[in-house]
């Protein structure tokens, strides 16, 4: 079932501690956009029919990857696109944005995308695996 936008950003804006929606909706499209670079097929496509619509296109037409980028090196490219952004407060986006990506997933999906990912991203959902 797709989340609603409101739904969606209020639980960002709560994880992320941001001061405005606007905030919130800024990250979810960074890493949105990013995420969708690692992520193909039926994965790609069932999270986006799980998100808004309009964060759905932003997962659906992703920045483009030529390859796929450790944890480290997403955390990096999402200070990047982030005006303003660190490492650091990169690394707090990444974690709310994802965070209720994976609680929007569900176990099954979230098994599935991390299948498709470098390993790490676990944390980065804040989904940590036995190892």
């Amino acid at each position: 079932m797709r989340m609603q936008w409101t739904a969606f950003l209020d639980a960002v804006q709560e994880r992320g501690e941001y001061a405005s929606p606007a905030e919130a909706e800024r990250s979810a499209r960074v890493v949105l956009a990013l995420l969708g670079a690692h992520l193909v097929g039926g994965v790609r496509s069932e999270l986006a029919a799980r998100l808004p619509e309009g964060l759905a296109l932003v997962l659906l037409n992703p920045l483009q990857a030529h390859e796929p980028l450790a944890p480290e090196r997403f955390i990096r490219a999402t200070a990047a696109w982030i005006e303003g952004a660190t490492e650091k407060t990169a690394t707090w986006d990444v974690s709310a944005v994802l965070s209720v990506v994976a609680d929007l997933a569900g176990e099954d999906l979230m098994n599935r995308i991390l299948f498709q990912l470098p390993p790490g991203y676990d944390l980065l959902f804040g989904r940590p695996q036995p190892g």
